[in-house]
């Protein structure tokens, strides 16, 4: 039992890392725009930079495809890992300095290291979960609940921080207290403005820990691979009696490309993973899982306040909140019942997508959506975004499940399919705006 709990815990420690930087950031602007010349432009840029940095994940998965077996994957995990300590450490000392660019000042460290810790992040989807298959199935579990656990830490930590914290005052305040000498008109202001209260800790500190966070995650990484009592959870290695060199073996003999070809494979019907499914199962189980990660990653996230904050600032508070916490209750209910029904799939994909219309209809409506002056109304939209992320959230534990039973390499296409989806409703999202 204690080996079991050892794994589950590093298991956790090491998902906990895999978008810990850039949920970290997001959280975190309240206290960068402010200080930076993009002003609040910036969540746009890191929005596009991103959407860039998926060119990690695009590497990795063609390597996976034409060149099988010549990158290792431990390695390419602890370069990135290591790469995303050094980048936000750099953050801590450089996030606020500028360079003039054709006499503009751009806080063009910032924008370069936010390109890094997302290539870093993207980059992960592609080999963090196909590690997994190393460890049994109930451990893939545990992965995504630290995956989840990526967005609600930061989000706490900040929440102590105090990100966001505001009173309105008297605009004559603000005045006297940065200007010695006031005219009449400023002295007699009488209208009021926000004013941020400060923080509880710098910037800095917080991105401090965020680094600290990627060191958690690079040492649960070593305790996985090299903890004895971790090698006894290995699928092969039930007794504990596998030598490093078996493993090995087996781990090269996973890493076989997904997509081979029909003269190599003895089953004509599938050329997926194990062959258990048809090309219809398999390409519907990767469009739910592109729908479902362009719904939860970039689609409804980036019209969450449109959506919440006409019903007033403690609807919004909650729904990101109580949206954060569904994640990882979600995949925390999954260990206890774990599914693998393509058809349950697509009843739950059906029903967080309905909700998913709603959310939207009320981005849309806004300012004025349904019941916008009523009590209801806030707690629907609460409600709404938390049941949205928790069921969505299971879909992609079901998806991750079934995969994991196809192999390493279907893992593989699976973060690949994540990365796509997200991308996708980002530039869904971005090209509604334009129309």
């Amino acid at each position: 039992m204690a080996t079991s709990i050892l794994t589950h815990i590093l298991a956790g420690l090491f998902g906990m890392g895999s978008w810990v930087t850039i949920c970290g950031l997001w959280v975190e602007l309240p206290l960068i725009v402010p200080q930076v010349p993009e002003g609040w432009y910036l969540p746009s840029y890191i929005s596009v930079i991103v959407q860039l940095a998926n060119i990690g994940p695009l590497f990795v998965t063609l390597m996976h495809r034409f060149r099988p077996g010549m990158l290792n994957e431990t390695s390419v995990i602890y370069f990135i890992v290591g790469f995303g300590i050094l980048a936000s450490l750099f953050l801590a000392f450089f996030w606020s300095e500028t360079v003039v660019v054709q006499g503009v000042e751009r806080s063009v460290p910032l924008l370069l290291l936010i390109f890094f810790i997302s290539l870093v992040d993207c980059t992960s989807s592609v080999t963090f979960l196909p590690f997994m298959t190393q460890l049994r199935a109930e451990y893939l579990m545990t992965y995504y609940v630290g995956e989840g656990l990526s967005g609600l830490v930061p989000a706490l930590v900040a929440l102590v921080q105090g990100v966001g914290v505001r009173e309105c005052v008297n605009a004559s305040q603000i005045l006297r207290s940065n200007e010695t000498h006031l005219n009449g008109s400023e002295r007699d202001s009488t209208y009021l403005v926000p004013h941020y209260q400060p923080a509880n800790f710098s910037v800095e500190a917080y991105f401090f820990f965020l680094a600290a966070m990627m060191v958690v995650c690079l040492v649960a990484f070593l305790l996985l691979n090299y903890h004895p009592a971790v090698a006894r959870e290995h699928p092969n290695n039930i007794n504990g009696n596998e030598d490093p060199i078996s493993r090995w073996k087996n781990k090269k003999s996973e890493q076989k490309p997904m997509m081979r070809s029909q003269k190599a494979s003895q089953k004509p019907k599938s050329t997926f993973g194990t062959g258990t499914h048809t090309w219809i199962q398999v390409i519907y189980i990767y469009i739910m899982l592109a729908w479902v990660t362009a719904l939860t990653n970039t689609g409804l996230p980036s019209v969450q306040s449109y959506s919440c904050l006409p019903y007033g600032d403690q609807a919004y508070h909650w729904s990101a909140t109580m949206a954060n916490i569904a994640n990882p209750i979600a995949c925390f209910i999954s260990m206890f019942y774990t599914q693998r029904s393509l058809l349950l799939m697509g009843v739950l994909t059906s029903v967080g997508s309905l909700i998913g219309f709603y959310i939207m209809g009320m981005a849309v409506l806004s300012p004025c959506p349904l019941l916008v002056n009523d009590t209801s109304g806030a707690v629907i939209i609460v409600l709404a975004w938390f049941f949205f992320i928790f069921i969505l959230s299971y879909v992609k534990v079901i998806v991750a499940v079934i995969l994991r039973d196809e192999g390493h390499s279907a893992l593989v296409w699976c973060g690949a399919v994540v990365q796509l989806g997200s991308m996708l409703g980002a530039v869904t999202v971005s090209f509604g705006q334009y129309i």
